[in-house]
């Protein structure tokens, strides 16, 4: 048994034993082996003032006998307990019940036997004496009401006034009123029920009155039409199917009769109602270009930026950007960006449209503050937007230097990123901001940005941006803006797809673009390979295992992060840039790439219009794009300012027809070639590339 079990009956004593079932002193507890115990088991110890020796010649102790307690309680007066139940009354002493009278039901006086009683009888309630409120007794003050049943309440006269000016109105000044002054119930005419009009008094109605079901005209099913009497009808009747006139497929109009569709005058249904909006955002569609004056390349080959109004400074970090002529979309909207016309320009990608309107920008914002004392923490005067993040920071580093040769500051604004800073470039003050309409708006609607003293917005690629769906965004960002401020709209397709932004914001605009400038008539060689989908790896692989830089597009982001490390294993250094990549490392990845770190950079069409690379000499397609605009920008990526590249496109024969359509929208000329791995295309397209490069 464990020490801490408590023993039966109750909780254990301080000193409690198990083994010996008794008490033990301290001094037993602590003594030593072989000494005896100071006292018997159970007994306190001699250091207790309870203790007591242990008498051993005293004789045992006797108990009392009954006759010697009697003998005790009688000398000491104790009545006992046999005294006092000799003094009791016993049953015998009580009347019995038989002893009771005999009685019966017949004895009680019956309910007929009491007398007659009636609601007369009782007192009415008219005859009661008429009470008031002066009888009753009134109490005294300190004082009750003689009589039971009065409330114990206190005179009014006696109550304490708040004020002498408050007069006091007293119960007894009202004027006695009884229940005799009340109308009583007998003073009512008697009514009863005689009065009322009886029922027999009615005129009596039958069912006689009513037309009888009798008298209706007899109707059979005789008189029916019979299904018998109708004509009969046969199968010959019926026209047969041999009577038809013969028609053959040569009645048909044959595919080739059917108007072509380029032209469309021939169509007689060209004019139905136009598709809906959310079918055209799924449908390649050429719309309707917008009338440019057109710019010949010859003359202006001999202007210079100077002459076009720019400042030394800009045209000294123009030159340094290696911009020492303009080229002709340049030569063609400076002048009038500079004298606050509204432009639309349209020019081929990379012919260097963003120095065609960041340059005269600069400018106009320079002029308009001059003789003027730039406050801290100042508006900012220019806005230009851009649909992808990386096309910002790309005009932003294109703008920047050209900025601060004469003073101004810029800055980005974009998503993707904590907004500290911008917001803290904001509160100092910049001159020019450069961003996408999502994070713009989202400063906007929290107070710390300032669009009203905007001069100059540009819309870079506006095409794209209408097609990405920031139609509404950008409406919104451009009515924050004064309302005498100057838009520009450049794009490489400039179509009726910005036509809501031309109408509502552009005051007669100037539209331009290079005469006979297209993609074809570049400096891009646009190939097509007609593949096996079993040989595309192998096939994309030998195409960038070359020297020279390498941008290779694909449809989703898995399929980037894999031809990645497909490439790695197979010892070319390449990276991944798509949308699940943070703005860090997309930027990081792409510096890389400008920087020769790597040689193939594997993305997604996020990239399409933000890679601005100069000495990108291959584009290739993996996944064909779906869209003529995609295909153009992503062959953008290469041949810029005046240098050569290629375009290569992978498809399979499945999609031949459509490839095809796609080059015709397009406007591009490029050969359609099948390839499989080692064939002598792929390695003219290799060793081509590389002797340009040796070059």
């Amino acid at each position: 048994m464990p020490k801490n079990k408590k023993p039966a009956g109750g909780r254990a004593a301080k000193n409690f034993e198990p083994r010996y079932g008794a008490k033990t002193s301290y001094q037993d507890r602590k003594r030593r082996p072989g000494e005896a115990s100071a006292g018997k088991p159970g007994s306190k110890s001699p250091g207790h003032r309870g203790h007591r020796p242990e008498e051993t010649d005293a004789a045992p102790k006797r108990r009392w006998t009954a006759q010697e307690r009697a003998g005790r309680d009688e000398a000491r007066g104790i009545r006992t307990h046999s005294q006092g139940r000799d003094e009791r009354r016993s049953f015998d002493d009580r009347p019995r019940r038989d002893d009771r009278p005999a009685r019966s039901f017949d004895d009680r006086p019956r309910r007929d036997d009491r007398p007659a009683r009636s609601f007369d009888d009782r007192p009415r309630r008219d005859d009661r004496p008429a009470r008031s409120f002066d009888d009753r007794p009134r109490r005294a003050a300190g004082g009750r009401p003689a009589g039971p049943g009065h409330l114990d309440r206190v005179d009014r006269d006696d109550r304490r006034s708040f004020g002498d000016a408050r007069p006091s109105y007293r119960r007894d000044d009202r004027p006695a009123r009884s229940n005799d002054d009340r109308p009583r119930r007998d003073d009512r005419p008697a009514r009863s029920y005689d009065d009322r009009p009886r029922r027999d008094d009615r005129p009596a109605r039958s069912n006689d009155d009513r037309p009888h079901r009798d008298d209706r005209p007899a109707r059979s099913y005789d008189d029916r039409p019979r299904r018998d009497d109708r004509p009969a009808r046969t199968f010959d009747d019926r026209p047969r199917r041999d009577d038809r006139p013969a028609r053959s497929f040569d009645d048909r109009p044959r595919r080739d009769d059917r108007p072509r569709r380029d032209d469309r005058s021939a169509r007689s249904d060209w004019n139905a109602p136009a598709r809906t909006a959310a079918h055209d955002a799924h449908v390649d569609v050429v719309h309707e270009r917008l009338q440019a004056e057109a710019v010949q390349a010859g003359k202006v080959a001999d202007v210079t930026f100077g002459a076009l109004g720019l400042g030394e400074n800009i045209v000294r970090a123009l030159a340094d950007l290696g911009a020492s002529t303009p080229f002709p979309i340049q030569a063609a909207t400076i002048s009038p960006i500079l004298e606050g016309k509204d432009v639309l320009a349209r020019g081929r990608t990379g012919s260097g449209k963003t120095i065609a309107f960041g340059a005269p920008l600069v400018e106009s914002v320079l002029r308009s503050q001059a003789g003027k004392r730039r406050e801290f923490g100042r508006a900012p005067k220019a806005l230009i937007l851009a649909p992808t993040r990386e096309l910002a920071l790309q005009i932003d580093r294109t703008i920047q230097p050209i900025a601060r040769s004469v003073g101004l500051f810029t800055t980005q604004i974009y998503g993707g990123v904590p907004q500290g800073r911008q917001v803290g470039a904001l509160k100092k003050g910049v001159d020019i901001i450069i961003g996408t309409p999502g994070r713009i708006e989202d400063l906007v609607q929290q107070g710390k940005l300032d669009l009203s003293e905007i001069r100059i917005a540009v819309l870079d690629e506006a095409d794209h941006m209408c097609e990405l769906g920031f139609l509404e965004p950008v409406q919104r960002i451009l009515r924050l803006t004064a309302d005498d401020s100057q838009k520009l709209l450049f794009s490489a397709t400039l179509d009726r797809e910005v036509a809501a932004l031309v109408d509502e914001f552009l005051v007669e605009p100037a539209v331009y673009e290079v005469a006979g400038e297209d993609q074809d008539s570049g400096t891009i060689d646009h190939r097509v390979l007609v593949i096996e989908h079993r040989d595309k790896a192998e096939i994309l692989t030998s195409l960038v295992d070359r020297d020279g830089k390498t941008l290779v597009f694909a449809r989703t982001r898995a399929y980037a992060e894999m031809l990645a490390e497909q490439f790695d294993d197979a010892g070319i250094s390449a990276l991944a840039l798509h949308g699940d990549l943070n703005q860090a490392k997309r930027t990081r990845n792409l510096e890389k790439l400008t920087s020769g770190r790597v040689q193939v950079l594997v993305a997604t069409d996020v990239a399409a219009r933000g890679i601005h690379v100069d000495d990108i000499d291959l584009v290739v397609q993996a996944d064909a794009p779906d869209e003529y605009k995609t295909y153009l920008h992503r062959s953008g990526r290469t041949g810029r300012a005046g240098r050569t590249g290629t375009v290569v496109t992978l498809i399979t024969r499945q999609r031949r027809r459509r490839m095809t359509e796609m080059l015709d929208r397009a406007e591009i000329d490029a050969p359609f070639e099948d390839a499989r791995p080692g064939d002598d295309v792929i390695e003219e397209l290799t060793g081509r590339q590389l002797s340009g490069v040796d070059a």
